[in-house]
């Protein structure tokens, strides 16, 4: 006499619990998601050309006023840099950038991004090298001496 063989039935997904979270510090501290720079330009059409131009940003929403370009929204990957014109209240000799530097970190080959970016017309400030802790960079300065530190993550 032959057994008979048993159906099988399928099994129940295992359930992906997740892990618990430690509980927050108190009172809740600062949580932030992306930053995105605003810069005052001397000559907005010129850093718009810089950073679209030479850098690769790409232009998403512009702001006029009375029909003239007043500002720009730039991004680049899941970055957004914003550029203003200078309404100079301030002064028109003002340092600008003094002080702050941007670090812009990127997947991308940074030798390849520094050439292309120097084929384009762009003058580092320092050329694509290894530092002490462990990355590799390069640096520009946009046309109102706002310093970029472009860093090349693993």
């Amino acid at each position: 006499m032959a057994t008979k063989k048993k159906k099988s039935t399928p099994t129940k997904p295992k359930s992906k619990a997740k892990p618990k979270l430690p509980a927050r510090r108190q009172p809740e501290t600062l949580r932030l998601r992306s930053i995105a720079p605003s810069l005052t330009a001397t000559d907005l059409q010129r850093s718009i050309a810089f950073y679209r131009d030479v850098l690769g940003f790409m232009v998403g929403d512009e702001w006029r006023e009375k029909g003239v370009l007043t500002g720009v929204e730039l991004h680049a990957g899941a970055v957004t840099f914003m550029l203003s014109q200078d309404d100079f209240a301030k002064g028109r000799d003002r340092l600008k950038g003094v002080g702050t530097r941007y670090y812009c970190n990127t997947t991308q080959d940074i030798d390849r991004l520094a050439a292309q970016i120097r084929e384009r017309g762009g003058v580092l400030d320092q050329e694509p090298k290894d530092m002490p802790w462990g990355r590799r960079v390069f640096m520009i300065s946009d046309p109102d001496g706002f310093k970029l530190t472009f860093v090349q993550e693993s």
